[in-house]
């Protein structure tokens, strides 16, 4: 595919292991515009990530100028997720712990999601003013969550231009 014709910054954000200020800082520094939920339900558990629920999250990126756009279309749908926490159970790691997806969670959703994926025509439906869009679900680590698979196809699929960082706690922002 050829490169895509304008530059884009990808990052890629979850919720575990940031406070509310964090979160949002990171978001801001790295001057996010357009933020991509990607999750199937936009709740988190929990009371310290309350901030992350869809109505409280909507209305703070609202106040920072930041759009909201969700894709339940890239979240993997509840049974893929159940295979992922067979996969986590046998290998007797938490959720919140996990450091990588299986990879047979890595192939289900690269066939059963990414397969279908217009590259092109998911980025031009951010629209003309999307210049640095987040791509967000929960997990603490990049390689523990589909966000990073995604942005992994969109940078393989638009070229070089497409920047890609991972945003965790405890990072400085780029």
């Amino acid at each position: 595919m050829n490169p895509y014709p304008r530059p884009l910054r990808l990052v890629t954000i979850g919720v575990y292991g940031f406070s509310e200020a964090a979160f949002f800082d990171a978001l801001r520094t790295t001057g996010v515009d357009t933020f991509c939920d990607i999750r199937w339900r936009r709740g988190v558990r929990g009371a310290e990530y309350a901030f992350a629920n869809r109505a409280r999250l909507q209305a703070r990126l609202a106040e920072f100028g930041i759009r909201y756009l969700h894709y339940r279309e890239l979240a993997p749908p509840p049974e893929l997720r159940r295979r992922q926490t067979e996969a986590d159970k046998t290998e007797h790691t938490a959720k919140r712990k996990r450091l990588a997806l299986s990879d047979a969670f890595i192939a289900a959703y690269r066939q059963e999601l990414l397969s279908q994926l217009d590259s092109r025509r998911f980025v031009d439906g951010l629209g003309a003013e999307a210049r640095v869009v987040a791509l967000f679900c929960v997990e603490r680590e990049p390689g523990a969550c589909h966000r990073s698979l995604l942005a992994e196809r969109l940078q393989n699929d638009l070229g070089a231009v497409i920047e890609l960082v991972h945003l965790t706690p405890g990072q400085p922002a780029a």
